[in-house]
């Protein structure tokens, strides 16, 4: 397992025992624009496939941002559902937790780290991700049903957003 500590306090683990999946699904699930609706068995089997990262606050322990990683762990990886608790925003704990993904993941010798972003290009760019040179070679089948959104929040894009199932 892999842990960090940032300069505030914060300790960012690995260790699956730690992860809130009753918190994350409910982030993912209620606030998430890429997983809106997800079902709570959806999100479980999603964290038992993949590396997950988390981090927690200083004072209680308390689970303020997830990301989980699906990889091989040698030669590629997808960074995924990475959300901050909107009242941890704002401290630099997204940027910290992309470029901890990224170190690590360069430890185990991942050299290709995709991800799938529509508002936090920044955050990404922050720690070294750029637009793919070539999406034309790039295909992919999505098979995940168009909904509306129910949030309220307006959607900053004419794309649909989806839900897994």
């Amino acid at each position: 397992m892999f842990s960090l500590t940032y300069s505030d306090g914060h300790l960012l683990s690995t260790d699956p025992a730690r992860i809130d999946l009753d918190l994350v699904h409910h982030w993912l699930s209620t606030d998430a624009y890429w997983a809106l609706g997800r079902d709570r068995e959806t999100t479980e089997r999603s964290f038992a496939g993949s590396l997950p990262f988390g981090i927690y606050r200083p004072e209680d322990g308390r689970q303020v941002a997830v990301a989980r990683v699906v990889t091989d762990g040698a030669t590629f990886a997808w960074l995924c559902d990475v959300y901050v608790d909107r009242a941890a925003r704002g401290r630099g704990l997204g940027g910290w937790l992309a470029g901890a993904v990224r170190d690590h993941l360069d430890e185990l010798g991942v050299r290709r780290i995709l991800l799938c972003t529509n508002d936090a290009h920044q955050v990404y760019a922050g720690v070294g991700f750029t637009p793919l040179d070539a999406p034309q070679r790039w295909m992919q089948l999505d098979r995940r049903t168009p909904v509306t959104p129910i949030t309220g929040k307006e959607q900053s894009s004419t794309t649909p957003l989806t839900v897994e199932a």
